[in-house]
């Protein structure tokens, strides 16, 4: 990362300091009116603040802008059950050396990237499925009207959608929407 954004509430934790060694740039924030002027510029947030208030802080800056989360955790005693929220890459805690602080803010920007992945190969796969859908009902219903089989309505969906230059799924939907707005 090459910008840090660091939410922290007191300046006595030494922490900016010692994440000089992994970024060029460090913007120091203490409330969400100054990270919502700061998040725009920055690769990733390490968050400096009490377990009690971590939540409240993804929530902010996820809303803001996704970026990799770090939290720096200097608790001394943390619930049993801990619910380490949605967005969090990685976990500092004050005992790192220079080099594992390093290693630690790269691997939570990998992470961060990789979910991010995910969530978009989700939701590519979620739209395929909706599609599946409407294309199957549309084939039931082109099967039903016109009385003609399975593959003969898929290859008319095929072919009306290259006609329309359109996506199969949309042509569907339109045919599956008329279908029930005419049969209610």
């Amino acid at each position: 990362m090459k910008t840090i954004l660091l939410i922290e509430d007191d300046e006595m934790s030494g922490l900016r300091d010692r994440l000089q060694d992994c970024c060029r740039t460090i913007h120091r924030a203490r409330s969400e009116q100054e990270a919502c002027g700061l998040i725009a510029v920055v690769d990733g947030v390490v968050i400096a603040v009490p377990y009690v208030r971590l939540h409240h802080w993804q929530a902010a800056l996820t809303a803001m802008r996704r970026v990799p989360l770090l939290w720096h955790c200097t608790e001394q005693k943390l619930p049993a059950q801990m619910d380490w929220g949605f967005a969090l890459d990685g976990v500092l805690f004050p005992s790192m050396t220079a080099s594992e602080l390093k290693h630690a803010v790269m691997w939570g920007a990998r992470i961060h990237q990789q979910r991010r992945r995910w969530s978009e190969e989700r939701e590519q796969l979620m739209q395929r499925i909706e599609e599946r859908k409407w294309i199957d009902q549309a084939k039931a219903v082109l099967c039903e009207i016109r009385g003609i089989s399975e593959s003969e309505a898929y290859d008319f969906l095929r072919k009306q959608a290259m006609n329309e230059r359109k996506r199969m799924g949309d042509v569907a939907a339109s045919i599956v929407k008329v279908y029930q707005l005419i049969h209610g």
